[in-house]
């Protein structure tokens, strides 16, 4: 016969509805929490990703061949969980997982990074190819994919999510796609259609992907907590006090 689970002391003598209560788990009855304004800052985002990508493949040639870039792979990322966090917010259930919103971040700022200061790789694979016919188009799009969607991001980071959610051993697991994607691109650079970076740009670019994740959960340590809205107006368990 297995051995019963500990309860606390309260709740082990604690019979009738008083008894019922504190053995149902908080989540089954804490009342939903909606979260309307982030839903719809989240669907802004889904939409601002999701036309960068349109018009990225409007400016190009070759639009199976985005895919391979490492720009639009961190876009398809951020239309897919800015939507599920939208959908989470709107209806009252539980935030996406800090693993998930956490690596998106680094994923959307090392392009944007790249594009913005370091020009010399701005030709490579993690970056979009150029236009055939550089205008109107292209000119959105950059501004979408590097700088309105990051910026966006970091914003609902910052503004709507609570913080000290990051955990250390993310500092080494949110790194391991990109520089394999760039020894990928090392070692097989006509797989993306793109030049293969030098040694100071790939360096460069390594250096740039593990400093990412571990600036972001510095910050999330000491970051402050945005006031959310709190439905909970009491602990849960037995107290003489409610």
């Amino acid at each position: 016969m297995s051995e019963p689970t500990r309860t606390s002391q309260s709740t082990r003598h604690a019979t009738g509805p008083a008894g019922a209560a504190a053995r149902t788990p908080a989540a089954a009855v804490a009342p939903t929490s909606r979260h309307p304004l982030a839903a719809a800052f989240r669907v802004l985002i889904t939409t601002a990703a999701l036309t960068g990508l349109l018009l990225a493949a409007l400016a190009t040639t070759g639009p199976a061949q985005l895919l391979t870039r490492f720009t639009v792979q961190a876009g398809v990322a951020s239309v897919l969980v800015s939507a599920c966090a939208a959908h989470r917010a709107w209806t009252g259930r539980r935030p996406v997982s800090p693993r998930l919103t956490g690596a998106l971040l680094p994923f959307l700022w090392l392009p944007a990074l790249i594009h913005h200061a370091f020009p010399a790789a701005d030709s490579t694979a993690f970056t979009l190819p150029a236009a055939t016919t550089p205008g109107v188009t292209q000119a959105l799009c950059h501004q979408l994919l590097y700088t309105v969607v990051p910026l966006a991001a970091l914003a609902d980071w910052l503004l709507l999510t609570t913080p000290r959610g990051f955990r250390l051993p993310y500092a080494w697991q949110w790194p391991a796609y990109p520089l394999l994607f760039l020894a990928l691109t090392l070692a097989f650079p006509a797989t993306s259609g793109a030049p293969s970076p030098t040694a100071t740009t790939a360096l460069s670019i390594g250096i740039a992907i593990c400093a990412l994740p571990l600036t972001a959960i510095g910050i999330d340590q000491v970051r402050p907590a945005p006031r959310l809205h709190n439905n909970r107006i009491s602990p849960t368990g037995i107290s003489p006090l409610k």
